[in-house]
């Protein structure tokens, strides 16, 4: 029977959170409060001056501000109950969540203007090209500022393993290797939801100060529909990616095909095959992996964790062996 030592030497904390939360966290907090107060300013101005596009763009700003503010809440519940034992891997995925929900957001946001355009396109209105012009720039300018603050937080760079390994076998072959790695930002779908949000932001700004100068100056009034019809597609494509990707980390789809190989490669040998592997992620960047090993002689579990040490990426390992003939 094990000892308390050694059984307190096998526990480990599931805490998967990216490398960055805390500041991916703070820089989302800034880009909620400078949105709200820009949608403040809109509203306000818009109810002094009585004009509806200032009212209209006000409460536009406001449907975003609500998804970014999903996006922080998301960062400060994850960070809270990171070491929630109801989670039982973490709370990693929080962040997937909010990034699936702000998707649906965005696309029903893609939907809106795709429709609004269309139905410009037959019957024009008649616009405020000066007032419209002022918005759009000072929203460009909100936008902008929000994109650097959120862009300024992804990371790209490679991280340096702070990790520490479970080099212990159990008696029935099941083992654990836990590793604190320092993973990529831009593996953090959360914030590029939000990151998104802002862009989609800026970019129907752009295309509202090309299509409102046309009409002001060209007399070209058809392309504030077009304009709008070109920005719907664009943002419908990041909706999808966006749900594509986080959709795909919330029901645990094989997400990392080069890592898969990899352990494989690493663990299968002439007497040692593997019988059953699953591999999902558990938070931005990080993996968690369940592998079932037939062989001839089995090793200690330990052995065949160590071949896969290099692979920061992978927090939480278990491997089972059985004795018996590998055959692949």
């Amino acid at each position: 029977m094990a000892t308390r030592f050694e059984l307190e030497d096998f526990k480990h904390d599931h805490n998967f959170l990216g490398h960055s939360h805390d500041r991916h966290e703070r820089r989302t907090r800034y880009v909620v409060a400078l949105t709200a107060v820009m949608m403040v300013v809109e509203i306000v101005a818009g109810w002094i001056t009585g004009s509806m596009a200032l009212l209209a763009d006000g409460f536009h700003m406001a449907t975003h501000a609500g998804a970014l503010g999903v996006a922080a809440w998301a960062y400060a519940y994850a960070r809270r109950h990171a070491a929630n034992s109801r989670f039982t891997f973490g709370t990693g995925k929080v962040g997937d969540l909010a990034g699936f929900a702000s998707a649906l957001v965005l696309a029903l946001f893609a939907i809106a203007i795709a429709a609004e355009s269309i139905e410009r396109i037959f019957n024009p209105g008649s616009i405020a090209y000066g007032e419209a012009i002022v918005i759009a720039v000072l929203g460009l300018i909100v936008n902008l500022a929000s994109a650097w603050l959120l862009g300024h937080g992804h990371d790209h760079g490679h991280g340096h393993s702070h990790g520490h390994h479970h080099g212990h076998s159990h008696d029935n072959g099941h083992g654990h290797r836990t590793e604190h790695a320092l993973g990529h930002g831009h593996h953090d779908n959360n914030l590029r939801s939000a990151y998104f949000h802002v862009l989609a932001d800026a970019l129907t700004s752009v295309l509202a100060i090309v299509a409102l100068g046309a009409g002001l100056y060209l007399g070209w009034s058809w392309m504030d529909a077009l304009m709008g019809i070109v920005g719907a597609v664009v943002i419908g494509r990041w909706s999808w990616g966006l749900l594509r990707d986080t959709a795909a980390v919330l029901v645990d789809a094989a997400g990392n095909p080069s890592l898969e190989a990899e352990i494989r490669d690493a663990m299968e040998d002439a007497d040692t095959a593997i019988a059953d592997l699953h591999v999902w992620q558990v938070g931005p960047g990080k993996y968690s992996a369940i592998v079932s090993l037939v062989a001839t002689d089995p090793r200690p579990a330990a052995e065949y964790r160590s071949r896969v040490s290099m692979h920061e990426e992978l927090v939480h390992l278990t491997v089972e062996t059985r004795r018996g003939t590998a055959v692949r």
